[in-house]
């Protein structure tokens, strides 16, 4: 299904600031639709201003639908027999009346009887939205009468606030511009619902809701009480009784905030009503999230003990440089001491990696960092002080521990295998040239490639060399890695300007690209 942004672009006129307008509302208009336990339809004015296009649509969780098809990007057009253009359905303009009406006068309208053309009742209301002061779109409202019967007082005090939020769209009132920052998963009605007055008090407390605050510790009833001094009295001690909690149950602001007593977490979102520039009252919606937020302390124990077991790894393995290192001091042997001094380079390029492991929340590390250090400590085994330039040009961007840290080795390998054998421990310039390119069409829909060629200015590959038969051990470690553990391709030439040029090929997962 195409997305708003996609079809406002597509089909109106509309400037960003209004697209941001339509996106703030769509964010947070399941509350109507709950509220109303109606279907909504954001309507908008084709480009052309013959018709309207729907661009969003959103069905209650609290009653059931009035439609079973989507209708987003459906348009009416002035002209019944016209053509929607594009992917749009055209219906007929006689089921726009009330749309027309809203827009032109600029109020909310209803229609009499309720439409029985799809099988079902149907009640219809249509509420302009405005922003500015100006019209932008329109809301159908459409309710499912089929299961009607004599409403509870739940549902009459949800039927009132849906018809208050409606009206504060229709004068550009919701959504808020101001609003503070929500949280990931917010309150919703079910979730339990209280109505302020004009004065904070409650007049209406769900079941839900209630439930929420008795497991605060509240013994009397919530209805009547002032939900600010109430919600303060029962926060545990030595909870921050700020503003944030105070303005927040009194429902004075729009915004979030939790509230902590006897073991218990209940997160509470107001939001003023407005109605003709006066504060009329308040919602707070009520959902107890004690469970959740003691799962996520447990994650972040988790999360912090595995960042110490990185930690930890990481100074092991400098141990077991340090030790190599000094055994390699020690020797008389030349060829020896070259394989401990190896055997350093392979043991601090993991030890790098876990570093980096301990530092981040996921098993997923900035790879260029890592690449830069692997890259400058290879290029160290120069012995003549000779200087040797290695640089890199791209990025590897977010790699999982699972790639890093063989890739790791693998770099430290053919930068020390440049400066050994391309340069012979000479001067001279090694580069690390790495780009993405997007997935072939018979590789994983959801993966792409990461490219990595290194490559010098030295004195090329010997005639005799073959990649399947070489002796040496960097090499077989490279190919093994590569082409056994990641699954990718490698390949070794000469240069035509002269050295040899090493080219990777790894296949890697876009979920993982989703942290950039």
């Amino acid at each position: 299904m195409p997305h708003l942004s996609d079809l406002i672009r597509r089909y109106t006129a509309l400037k960003t600031g209004d697209l941001e307008w339509f996106h703030s509302l769509v964010s947070d208009w399941q509350l109507l639709a709950d509220l109303s336990f109606a279907d909504l339809v954001l309507w908008v004015r084709l480009r052309d201003d013959t018709g309207w296009v729907a661009v969003s649509q959103m069905r209650p969780t609290t009653g059931p639908t009035a439609f079973q098809d989507d209708l987003v990007e459906t348009i009416l057009r002035d002209d019944p027999a016209g053509t929607a253009g594009g992917s749009g359905r055209t219906r007929p303009s006689s089921k726009r009346v009330l749309i027309d009406h809203a827009w032109r006068e600029g109020r909310i309208c209803r229609e009499g009887d309720p439409d029985w053309s799809g099988g079902v009742p149907v009640r219809e209301e249509t509420i302009p939205v405005r922003r500015d002061g100006r019209l932008i779109g329109v809301i159908q409202r459409s309710t499912n009468l089929s299961a009607a019967r004599t409403p509870s007082r739940l549902e009459l005090t949800y039927l009132q606030s849906a018809s208050d939020l409606a009206q504060m769209i229709a004068e550009g009132e919701f959504p808020f511009s101001d609003q503070g920052p929500l949280m990931v998963r917010s309150p919703r009605v079910g979730d339990g619902l209280l109505r302020l007055d004009q004065d904070g008090e409650v007049i209406y407390a769900s079941p839900n809701a209630l439930s929420a605050y008795r497991r605060l510790g509240l013994a009397a009833d919530l209805v009547g009480a002032r939900l600010d001094r109430t919600t303060l009295d029962l926060a545990a001690a030595g909870d921050a009784r700020d503003e944030v909690l105070t303005w927040t149950a009194g429902g004075r602001v729009p915004q979030e905030a939790e509230v902590e007593a006897r073991g218990s977490t209940v997160q509470l979102r107001s939001i003023p009503l407005v109605i003709g520039g006066v504060r009329i009252g308040a919602l707070v919606m009520v959902r107890d999230v004690t469970e959740l937020r003691r799962r996520e302390r447990e994650l972040m124990t988790k999360d912090a003990t595995i960042r110490e077991i990185h930690h930890r790894v990481k100074n092991n393995l400098q141990t077991v440089a340090a030790l190599l290192r000094l055994q390699s001091r020690r020797l008389r042997h030349p060829e020896g001491r070259a394989a401990l001094d190896e055997a350093v380079r392979r043991v601090g390029s993991i030890a790098i990696v876990h570093e980096m492991l301990s530092h981040t929340p996921d098993e997923v590390v900035d790879f260029d960092d890592i690449a830069d250090r692997v890259i400058e400590m290879a290029a160290e085994v120069s012995s003549t002080g000779d200087p040797v330039e290695p640089h890199r040009v791209g990025q590897f961007g977010l790699l999982s521990a699972l790639v890093a840290t063989p890739l790791s080795m693998v770099l430290a390998e053919l930068v020390q295998n440049a400066v050994e054998h391309g340069l012979d421990y000479g001067p001279g310039r090694i580069e690390v040239r790495v780009y993405r390119e997007d997935a072939r069409p018979d590789e994983e829909e959801n993966g792409s490639r990461l490219l990595v060629e290194v490559s010098d200015d030295g004195g090329g590959l010997p005639p005799e060399f073959d990649i399947d038969d070489t002796a040496s051990l960097g090499l077989q470690i490279v190919r093994t890695l590569i082409v056994g553990e990641l699954g990718g391709q490698l390949e070794i030439k000469p240069q035509e300007s002269g050295g040899t040029k090493v080219s990777i090929e790894l296949p890697v997962e876009r979920d993982v690209e989703s942290y950039v």
